[in-house]
């Protein structure tokens, strides 16, 4: 049974990958982009409807808060995706919210609404929400076992080519001008066709048809079509395996999840993990790339090439995160740890260089290359890893659990950000990046001191690690549990009290 898990990547399992990352993460990259280029436009199209309807311009204070929301709630609505209900709804179903949103958008500014534009990106977070629950289940339950690192990292490749294109496409030559932003914002709809045309060819997970339906004719066809061999006895007995230890456990739900002490470890890990990705500062340099560059003193006309500047390198890091040889050999957590590091050492030199450089004039070169370094370091490893790691922390009956905790802190965190992003630079000024400085080194030293390696291993002996980890960590818990959860406020009582039950 060693080799039971291990196969060659076969092109429907590549095909698979491709098309539901393109029809997700891609969608999900480019909606976190899409809102950087026309902002100067958004706005004036806010100010005009607002002047009109109330006969004054809105306060510039007002205007602030319109369009951060327009950008933020984007993360609302995936939020709400990625609950339970979100899995309710078939991917038809949820491709036909991207027809909406994308319908939404195209008309606001014929209709002279902006409460449409913020409405259609509301709509088009929760089919990424969905998305990215969905997604991420799928392909790890469809890869074999030494494949999961590299398809799993397949996504975050999407994502960087989905900020890529918006940049792209967001140029004053294509569709950066006044005129276009309503389609600029209703493009999503092209690969969610796609996506919807192509993707009934598939079939579903065999883990899922076996496991949840108990379908085993399914699940061997399944197997057959994925990995491409007759053979899939083997293949077919361990998940069969893991269906017995299964049967006698109900799938659990979250607040389940969250007191259970056997799986404590893998709790806080997924919830410092998630929170660390977007709380990263990732998301203010996606949304407001353009005023970055501004605030770092580049001439406005460059502004636009320099932000393509920076989404070309974002893909080939992308690209060399994901490339097979550095996920499987070098493993999940030196990724995270050498990839959060490096955001933090980048978020430092932004402060600096926005510092010194009214006296320096070539720091405002700098504050690019920051900015450039955070992307590269975020595509290295903090881009896919947290969504695989949550399937490779827990068992089949915790998973869906931890999805959603993960996945509604990571949007809770991505909501904060995009909101709360213009006014910190407007209060804090350069120092705003210290802050996710210490968020970056906080989530490193939690991955050294508590993570350990999930590559080329089963669930089983991925929670027998955290098994002999508790009584381990149970005498300094104090110690070890507060240093990671120290910029996060309200979960520092949480872990006092998780610390005093674990002795229990």
């Amino acid at each position: 049974g060693e080799l039971a898990g291990l196969g060659h990547l076969t092109f429907p399992l590549l095909a698979a990958t491709l098309l539901a990352s393109f029809g997700s993460s891609l969608l999900y990259g480019y909606n976190l982009a899409v809102v950087n280029s026309p902002a100067v436009h958004i706005k004036a199209f806010y100010n005009a409807t607002w002047s009109q309807r109330y006969g004054q311009s809105p306060s510039q204070d007002l205007l602030t808060v319109m369009y951060s929301l327009t950008v933020s709630v984007f993360a609302l609505g995936g939020l709400v995706g990625s609950f339970p209900v979100g899995m309710l709804v078939t991917r038809y179903g949820s491709t036909l919210l991207v027809f909406l949103a994308s319908a939404l958008m195209g008309f606001s500014r014929y209709l002279a609404s902006p409460e449409m534009v913020i409405v259609g990106r509301f709509v088009t977070g929760l089919h990424s929400g969905i998305c990215l629950s969905v997604v991420p289940m799928y392909l790890g339950e469809i890869a074999p076992k030494n494949l999961r690192g590299f398809l799993g990292l397949v996504p975050s490749i999407f994502i960087c080519l989905g900020v890529f294109s918006a940049q792209v496409l967001g140029l004053p030559e294509l569709l950066g001008e006044d005129g276009y932003w309503p389609l600029f914002l209703s493009l999503v709809v092209i690969p969610a066709s796609l996506q919807l045309l192509l993707l009934h060819w598939f079939p579903e997970s065999p883990r899922y048809l076996l496991i949840e339906k108990n379908n085993v004719r399914g699940a061997t066809d399944a197997l057959r079509w994925f990995l491409g061999k007759d053979d899939v006895r083997d293949v077919l007995e361990e998940m069969r395996e893991e269906q017995r230890s299964l049967s006698s456990l109900e799938t659990i739900s979250v607040w389940q999840l969250l007191r259970d002490g056997s799986v404590r470890w893998q709790t806080l890990s997924v919830v410092v993990i998630n929170m660390g990705m977007q709380l990263s500062g990732i998301d203010a340099i996606w949304f407001y790339t353009n005023t970055i560059f501004q605030h770092a003193g580049i001439p406005g006309p460059e502004i636009p090439y320099t932000t393509v500047g920076t989404g070309a390198i974002e893909v080939l890091a992308g690209l060399l995160g994901v490339s097979c040889f550095t996920i499987e050999k070098l493993g999940r957590r030196p990724l995270i740890i050498i990839g959060f590091s490096f955001m933090g050492f980048c978020c430092a030199g932004i402060t600096l260089a926005l510092v010194l450089q009214a006296t320096v004039p070539w720091m405002r070169y700098l504050s690019v290359a920051c900015v450039i370094g955070i992307i590269a370091g975020f595509c290295m490893g903090p881009a896919g890893v947290p969504f695989l790691m949550t399937a490779e922390l827990f068992k089949q009956s915790h998973r869906p659990a931890a999805y959603i905790v993960g996945g509604s802190l990571n949007w809770l965190s991505n909501f904060t950000v995009g909101f709360v992003f213009p006014f910190l630079q407007m209060s804090a000024g350069a120092f705003c990046y210290l802050v996710f400085c210490g968020v970056c080194v906080l989530v490193a030293l939690y991955v050294y001191l508590v993570i350990p390696e999930t590559k080329n291993k089963t669930f089983v002996e991925i929670s027998q690690i955290f098994a002999t980890r508790r009584p381990f960590l149970a005498a300094p818990a104090g110690a070890v549990k507060m240093v990671p959860l120290g910029g996060y406020g309200a979960l520092e009582n949480s872990s006092l009290e998780l610390s005093g039950s674990s002795r229990a």
